[in-house]
């Protein structure tokens, strides 16, 4: 019986900071990376371009590409903007036809979704989200996003999930700082993302002590945040990613004080008293988005 080649996946995390292309099938067998940072429409997805047209004369026609990309975005394949990026804080990028673009280079299947939803869809498969059929993966990083597997499915809606614009109890008192966010001001993302820590203490995240003033305001905020999506969508499990949500420090404040916001409410005995395995760090590292990104590109198959 002759041997059948297996299929290599393309996949695109695109950041609003830098990109991350991959060729390959998974966690184990990643044939070829590159990250680059993020500037024009134009001259971003040409490098996506170059890297894929590269490694298809390396390893053969990829089967197909999954992006996962920042947004707002349209994700809906029956839309007359299906992978475009909508109305977005991203200078240059409101309107760019993504997805077109690959398009035109690749007459291949080509799954387009939020990044964050990338990012839940390979903690689903190879993270920390193997075995739930509801879960979220929530990042925090230069912007907050949010995304939600649902009853064994990516969740879209409307669109898709903004859980980085959520209104937050804001003590003006304790906290002056007026927000960020271009649309909303103080959302969550306007308050708590690492562009807002940033513009509130005139120093990057990374350059803040653990004993700073600044993290007291990121535990109770992002608590809040997810105390409220603990209430909404009931998920088994919160996985908080990105370079402010993955800080090693805020992690068991963050679960205290979910858990105290909550004050006994949830009957859930994960909650009550495992909480320390309910709010997690992702299982695939930096890695979940990319890995996500494959994770799409297979399911674009009709077999997957």
């Amino acid at each position: 019986m002759a041997n059948k080649t297996k299929p290599i996946y393309g996949g695109i995390e695109g950041g609003g900071t830098k990109f991350v292309c991959a060729v390959g099938t998974g966690p184990e067998d990643i044939r070829a990376e590159i990250r680059f940072e993020t500037t024009t429409p134009k001259e971003t997805m040409a490098q996506v371009v170059n890297f894929f047209k590269l490694q298809e004369t390396n390893f053969g026609k990829l089967a197909s590409i999954g992006f996962a990309c920042f947004g707002p975005l349209d994700p809906n394949p029956a839309s007359s903007t299906y992978g475009y990026i909508l109305p977005t804080p991203k200078p240059g990028w409101t309107n760019a036809n993504v997805v077109g673009i690959l398009r035109s280079a690749f007459d291949i299947p080509i799954a387009f979704d939020t990044d964050v939803n990338g990012a839940a869809l390979g903690e689903w498969r190879w993270g920390n989200g193997q075995g739930l059929n509801t879960f979220i993966y929530l990042t925090i990083g230069t912007g907050i996003g949010g995304g939600a597997y649902v009853e064994g499915k990516l969740l879209h809606g409307l669109l898709h999930p903004e859980m980085g614009h959520i209104p937050l109890p804001h003590d003006k008192t304790k906290d002056p700082f007026g927000g960020v966010c271009p649309f909303h001001a103080d959302c969550f993302e306007g308050l708590a993302s690492g562009v807002a820590i940033e513009k509130r203490w005139a120093q990057r995240g990374s350059a803040l002590p653990p004993d700073h003033p600044a993290w007291d305001l990121e535990v109770e905020y992002i608590s809040y945040a997810l105390a409220t999506y603990a209430y909404t969508l009931s998920p088994q499990r919160i996985i908080l990613g990105g370079g402010v949500g993955q800080l090693p420090h805020l992690l068991p404040r963050i679960q205290k004080r979910m858990r105290d916001l909550i004050h006994g409410y949830i009957q859930s005995p994960a909650i009550l008293e495992n909480i320390e395995n309910y709010i997690v760090h992702p299982g695939l590292g930096n890695l979940s988005g990319v890995l996500g990104a494959l994770a799409l590109a297979q399911q674009a198959l009709p077999e997957n």
